[in-house]
């Protein structure tokens, strides 16, 4: 059992953090508790073993690297807690433990009070360990792993050890979520003080395993002290934007959604958009799109509405005179019919969901719109900014932002840790599997985020909704087998998740 202060993934905190923000206030906040940063040394130490104790409860023999930072001083904290309860501990130090400063210094001291061994790397059973004990390089990470970690790193993850990282993997950037070089291949991570922001997003997920935390006793000042612009967004906590319907209720009070798409070859877009939209509760929901489109789409989805989009003969009459909110994207394509229809759609005041083949257009026609989504992938994401992937996926919440600043209304980062910014925060949505890698995914995401617009939702709540409501259906979807799941797979669990 764990104390109270340790809590599991379930139960996480919201507030997430930059590693300067740690540095700069958790010493007042230690202060105000009463206590120095070497105290919260100990009780990060204290956690990190509660943890392993949980985590790996047959473990007998713990192998703890330590790191020439504060990082290690917390592996010099736990190996002295675990030798004291009877487990086999090997204690190896990166560099020379003597040049060890501050508190770091102090835990290796009270290591050798207990007649801890300190052996360097080279002595390192790695073959004896059931357990090793990351305690390496934690949020002090700037710039490029030295040579030394990076071949420790890589021996790390090819011996197949079980490992627990202490505050983040060594090697993973505590603000992004990038990987530089390498790092660690965690099967469990203590977080403490706070949650850092890139345990949650780019890179995270294949390295940190479990997430548990521990606010070390300061948890509460320390959010006091410091100002949050990153959340963690989870499902419990906004399912409750969908309130029971009355019993009087008819379809005109629930919106009506055009999803605008589905140029030659590409109905199937429009129609997992459209289909995601009523699945999600909106009243009412046509296709605007080719008119040789109509049939296929409508045969397969009788509750939908069809209207062809005619250059020689469109009319604003199924925006001006029909339609709630706006999805334009899915299947559009890219040529004169495409930039037509999304200067067509733009040119209206209600709100809008604009994804794939529309943002692509949007570079050749930048806009700024209040009332708008960006849904982008990484790729799309690059296009609207002007750099690459790589560049994106580097530092993905400063991605978001710039995409907000540049076009504004909401904006919605899709990838693993999907990001949702409205220029005041960033939200981070932990849902979704490796399975959803298939065409059609991004297309049901622009429905059911533009179907809870439609029943009345703001911006920011459908899209933060949306985006959990679409992870956790595929999550669902895959839970016996990710490969080969399709878009359409998600649709009953989609309508579960709408009637919380």
């Amino acid at each position: 059992m764990f104390s109270d202060q340790i809590k599991i993934q379930s139960s996480l905190p919201h507030s997430l953090y930059r590693a300067q923000q740690i540095k700069d206030f958790e010493a007042l906040a230690a202060e105000q508790v009463g206590t120095s940063l070497y105290g919260l040394m100990n009780r990060a130490g204290q956690a990190c073993y509660e943890v392993f104790k949980v985590h790996f409860p047959e473990a007998k023999n713990v192998l703890v690297l330590t790191g020439e930072g504060n990082n290690g001083g917390d592996g010099y904290i736990f190996a002295a807690i675990a030798k004291e309860a009877g487990l086999g501990v090997q204690l190896c130090q990166v560099g020379d433990a003597s040049e060890l400063t501050g508190d770091a210094a102090e835990a290796r001291n009270a290591w050798r009070v207990e007649q801890g061994v300190i052996d360097g790397i080279e002595q390192a059973d790695f073959e004896r360990a059931d357990v090793i004990i990351d305690a390496l390089l934690g949020t002090g990470l700037l710039g490029t792993v030295r040579a030394e970690y990076q071949r420790l790193i890589h021996k790390i993850n090819q011996t197949e050890k079980s490992v627990l990282s202490v505050d983040i993997p060594s090697g993973l950037n505590a603000d992004t979520g990038a990987i530089k070089d390498v790092a660690v291949n965690a099967d469990a991570t203590i977080c403490v003080v706070g949650l850092k922001q890139g345990l949650f997003t780019g890179r995270s997920a294949e390295h940190c395993g479990k997430v548990y935390f521990s606010g070390l006793g300061v948890e509460e000042e320390f959010e006091a002290l410091c100002e949050n612009t990153v959340l963690r967004a989870t499902y419990a906590d906004i399912c409750g934007y969908l309130q029971p319907r009355t019993r009087t209720s008819h379809k005109g009070f629930f919106g009506k959604t055009l999803v605008i798409g589905g140029n030659v070859g590409m109905p199937g877009a429009a129609r997992l958009s459209s289909e995601a939209a009523l699945r999600c509760g909106s009243g009412l929901v046509k296709v605007l799109t080719l008119p040789e489109n109509i049939l296929t789409i409508l045969a397969g989805r009788p509750e939908l509405m069809g209207e062809g989009a005619d250059l020689g003969n469109l009319d604003s009459s199924a925006i001006r005179d029909w339609a709630t909110v706006l999805v334009i994207g899915p299947g559009l394509g890219l040529d004169e019919w495409a930039q037509t229809l999304l200067d067509y759609a733009l040119a209206s005041e209600l709100p809008t969901v604009v994804d794939a083949d529309a943002l692509n257009l949007l570079v050749n026609k930048p806009a700024w719109k209040d009332n708008w989504i960006l849904t982008p992938h990484p790729g799309e994401a690059a296009t609207l900014l002007g750099c690459s992937i790589r560049q994106i996926e580097e530092d993905r919440f400063s991605a978001v932002r710039n995409l907000q600043r540049s076009f504004g209304g909401v904006v919605v980062l899709k990838g693993a840790g999907t990001l949702i910014c409205d220029g005041k925060r960033v939200y981070v949505a932990n849902v979704g599997n490796p399975g959803m890698a298939s065409g059609g995914m991004g297309d049901v995401l622009s429905g059911i985020i533009a179907g809870l617009l439609a029943q009345g939702l703001d911006s920011l709540q459908a899209s933060i909704l949306g985006v959990s409501i679409h992870g956790l259906a595929a999550d669902a979807a895959a839970e016996s087998d990710e490969r080969g799941l399709l878009a359409s797979d998600l649709f009953p669990y989609i309508r579960k998740l709408v009637n919380p």
